[in-house]
């Protein structure tokens, strides 16, 4: 199954009055610059069958892009294991569910670098993770070690190293 980590896109500094930090929404240069990423990518992240996103608004704001300049008619579910405070073992079972299709996972920093670094195995993710940014990796559940397929943060190349 390929599994597609993406941390949301640019959020506004601040929050509404009355409100908390999950009602922070992107802002309107993140969100044309988070199309044209997404949209670019559409060629590489082919058979999504699910998007999961955290329930923050920044996140489903940035899977409901996603899905729009991807033309993705795909279920777009909310999933609380995508919280920023979760631990990133909670995704090991919602993997284990959606086994049988590629999924993409929308949330936030620092647990969308530290569910890739759990995945490949690694003790930290190597490179600093973008708002925006995918991370697809090709992980087949119940054995260890994913494999990257490609790192893209937005406004630079797509690689599909680690290293250097």
């Amino acid at each position: 199954m390929k599994v597609f980590l993406v941390r949301h896109a640019d959020a506004d500094a601040d929050i509404p009055e009355g409100m908390d930090d999950a009602a922070r929404s992107l802002t309107a240069k993140a969100r044309q610059k988070a199309y044209a990423h997404f949209a670019a990518l559409k060629p590489r992240m082919q058979g999504v069958g699910r998007i999961l996103t955290s329930p923050l608004v920044r996140a489903v704001q940035t899977a409901q892009i996603l899905a729009l300049a991807q033309a993705l008619e795909v279920p777009l579910r909310v999933d609380r294991s995508l919280l920023p405070d979760m631990p990133v073992g909670s995704l090991d079972g919602v993997l284990a569910e959606h086994r049988k299709e590629d999924l993409v996972l929308v949330g936030h920093n620092p647990s969308m670098p530290a569910m890739a670094a759990h995945l490949l195995s690694l003790q930290a993710f190597p490179k600093p993770v973008a708002p925006g940014t995918v991370i697809a990796l090709e992980v087949t559940p119940g054995s260890p070690g994913a494999q990257l397929l490609f790192f893209a943060p937005p406004g630079l190349p797509v690689v599909t190293t680690l290293g250097g």
